[in-house]
């Protein structure tokens, strides 16, 4: 993954729980790729046919909020989404989102100031500009960003163990 990126930003609110990012009824899909069209359909039913890869997510406080579902924050990465930039994250998801190789941010002051559409552009573990304003970021811990680098802890303790 760079360590700086520009992005297009899809702007949520808050508390946006699993079932938002993926509705319940879409889990029996076969893949993950399947469920794709489907999410954040209970919220805005357009919304994935419109994201690109490389676009990022921002949203409020509390993402990934309700059920613990794996398929949450797959079914973002499987979207193209670089990164989800929130106020907060629900502790689960969190967890499950870097497994998978998501990368997550935490933000609180962004989340009122963007809208879809603005440009952003990310220094990971240093800063976030949008619109001409910059907000400092923490620095990821280095076994979380290798994971994250890696695509996912399954893929990073391959490598780790001289399996890929």
């Amino acid at each position: 993954m760079a360590e700086t990126f520009t992005a297009r930003i899809w702007a949520l609110g808050d508390d946006i729980d699993t079932d938002i990012v993926i509705p319940t009824e879409y889990l029996a899909l076969k893949t993950v790729q399947d469920m794709t069209p489907y999410a954040f359909s209970p919220l805005r039913p357009e919304l994935a046919a419109q994201i690109q890869p490389g676009d990022v997510i921002v949203a409020g406080k509390n993402f990934g909020c309700g059920s613990s579902r794996e398929q949450a924050p797959e079914v973002i990465k499987a979207l193209g989404v670089k990164a989800v930039i929130a106020g907060s994250f629900a502790r689960i998801f969190y967890r499950n989102a870097i497994n998978n190789g998501l990368l997550l941010i935490e933000c609180p002051a962004l989340c009122t100031d963007v809208q879809d559409g603005d440009e952003i552009t990310v220094e990971v573990g240093k800063s976030i500009t949008v619109g001409g304003r910059t907000y400092p970021i923490g620095a990821l811990p280095e076994n979380l960003l290798d994971i994250i680098n890696a695509g996912g802890l399954v893929k990073a303790m391959r490598k780790r163990n001289g399996l890929d």
